[in-house]
């Protein structure tokens, strides 16, 4: 089941069991022991359905904060323009469970020790965001090509805005599972567990000898070929895994 559906879901069981309680027995006077028997059975079914533990706070606050937002005196088009803010942030991370993971200095500095010296390769960005890494890559290698591809309008927006159209470096919008990797010799992810497998999957049918650099999240089931530990503050990992275009079946 989709994490979106499971979310909705456990919303509206929560407002059921609410409005049951309420019906047959005394929950107290004022809105919030219903606000709070309906957050917290909404958190108790996100749990049944196996959400991921990050949406347990998510449910419990949810509706809590509803009714807060509601008592503020607030013109409704702040909210909307809040509404509009994040969907152009965070766009379709509801069904990809990619959020916006902003590359750090230093973990472009060892991506960019993983570059062959003296060789021009050209890497593609899964998920480019705002440019973080693809615009300080195209200054220390001017020698090689690079490419991203966002789909969120905000971040791809800012990332072509901030970049001072340097000759090896494009940023694309859409969906990077929808487009070609041809032509790329190392790709570059930094996205979530769930996508994983189908990353080295698309790699593999696509692209002839090369690298994919995983930031933090290992394909699973696959053995990486080096292990590479950024001294960063939040002790980052990227995992290298090499690959070959995969054999056609066998008739």
């Amino acid at each position: 089941m989709p994490p979106a559906l499971k979310a909705l879901l456990a919303q509206l069981a929560g407002c059921v069991i609410a409005a049951t309680l309420v019906r047959s027995a005394p929950l107290g006077a004022g809105i919030w022991p219903l606000v709070a028997v309906q957050a917290i059975s909404a958190a108790a079914i996100g749990t049944v359905l196996r959400s991921a533990r990050w949406w347990l706070p998510i449910h419990l606050g949810f509706v809590p904060l509803l009714v807060l937002a509601g008592r503020l005196d607030v013109a409704p088009g702040w909210y909307l323009a809040a509404f509009g803010l994040l969907l152009a942030v965070y766009w379709t991370s509801f069904r990809t469970q990619v959020p916006l993971y902003p590359t750090n200095r230093a973990t472009v500095a060892a991506v960019a020790g993983l570059l062959p010296p003296g060789r021009r390769s050209r890497l593609l960005d899964l998920g480019s965001g705002t440019g973080s890494l693809l615009r300080p890559l195209a200054r220390l290698r001017p020698d090689c090509s690079f490419r991203g591809i966002e789909a969120a309008p905000g971040p791809w927006l800012m990332s072509r805005l901030w970049t001072r159209n340097p000759p090896n470096v494009r940023f694309e919008r859409g969906d990077f599972f929808s487009s070609s990797w041809s032509g790329c010799d190392i790709i570059y992810a930094f996205l979530s567990p769930v996508p994983m497998a189908d990353v080295w999957a698309k790699a593999r049918r696509e692209l002839h000898d090369g690298l994919l650099i995983s930031n933090s999240f290992p394909v699973p089931g696959e053995p990486p070929e080096r292990i590479v530990e950024v001294p960063d503050a939040r002790a980052t990992v990227l995992y290298v895994y090499r690959f070959a275009l995969a054999a056609p079946p066998a008739e």
